[in-house]
């Protein structure tokens, strides 16, 4: 009983923490991919501009029923120039959606207002990983550090 209350409140967390919505229709989901795959595309060809060894990947970009703005969710690797890129690629947004719009101009009528964020789910995961295998301490045994873990 207590096993499955307990897969059950992490599956509820992971959701919230990846800003899972649970009413989005078809419509929204297939222009939600299409939006996905040519922002990657774009991305893709002008990977230059952000750096060099640096990875940007669309994790996810959801759309509002309107399909006026839509919200584009990217895991950027390493995560040290994680704040920089992302602030960089919000200056750049119009130019961003211009270019979009040449892309899609004949699958949608409107282009989307875009927004992006940061998507930091691969580094709470690892975060998980490490504090189960053992790489952090543990709060258990030492109780000093207990305060500096964040409340969810």
């Amino acid at each position: 009983m207590k096993n499955g209350l307990f897969e059950i409140i992490n599956k509820l967390i992971i959701l919230k923490r990846l800003n899972f919505t649970f009413m989005e229709s078809n419509r929204q989901k297939k222009i939600a991919s299409v939006l996905e795959k040519d922002l990657a595309e774009l991305f893709q060809k002008t990977t230059g501009e952000y750096g060099r060894g640096t990875i940007l990947s669309i994790t996810q970009v959801k759309i509002t029923v309107d399909l006026a703005l839509a919200k584009v969710y990217i895991s950027i690797f390493p995560n040290e120039k994680r704040s920089e890129i992302i602030e960089t690629i919000k200056l750049q947004t119009n130019e961003i959606r211009y270019e979009l719009g040449k892309i899609i101009r004949h699958k949608m009528r409107r282009v989307p207002e875009l927004m992006f964020f940061s998507d930091d789910s691969s580094e709470y995961i690892q975060n998980i990983e490490d504090a189960i295998s053992g790489k952090e301490p543990n709060p258990i045994e030492d109780r000093s550090l207990l305060s500096k873990r964040k409340e969810i």
